[in-house]
């Protein structure tokens, strides 16, 4: 008796990319950061923040508490957290959106 080689097929193998998630800078409102400060803030560290954009976040963050005013990849997110942080807003913590 002779052996017959055994035929494997192989399997089709698809990547499917999966995306890193985004993440939200939200900055708080506190007592002590004058509308000024914050919206300065803004446009010194988010990118192509306009003066406008900054006020409007400005104006919600006293409004409804909190603002969220970046979402995009979590390096860039953590830097500008980091960088609103240390120029002294209250920042809520990262958070995946």
């Amino acid at each position: 008796m002779t052996a017959t080689p055994t035929v494997t097929k192989e399997r089709a193998v698809k990547t499917v990319p999966k995306l890193y998630p985004n993440f939200k800078v939200i900055v708080l409102d506190d007592d002590f950061n004058s509308f000024q400060h914050v919206a300065d803030c803004l446009m010194k560290y988010i990118p192509h923040m306009t003066s406008d954009r900054a006020w409007e976040l400005t104006v919600q963050v006293d409004g409804e508490g909190q603002a969220i005013v970046w979402i995009g990849p979590q390096e860039l997110a953590e830097l500008y957290h980091l960088q609103l942080k240390r120029a002294g807003l209250t920042m809520a913590p990262l958070e995946a959106a």
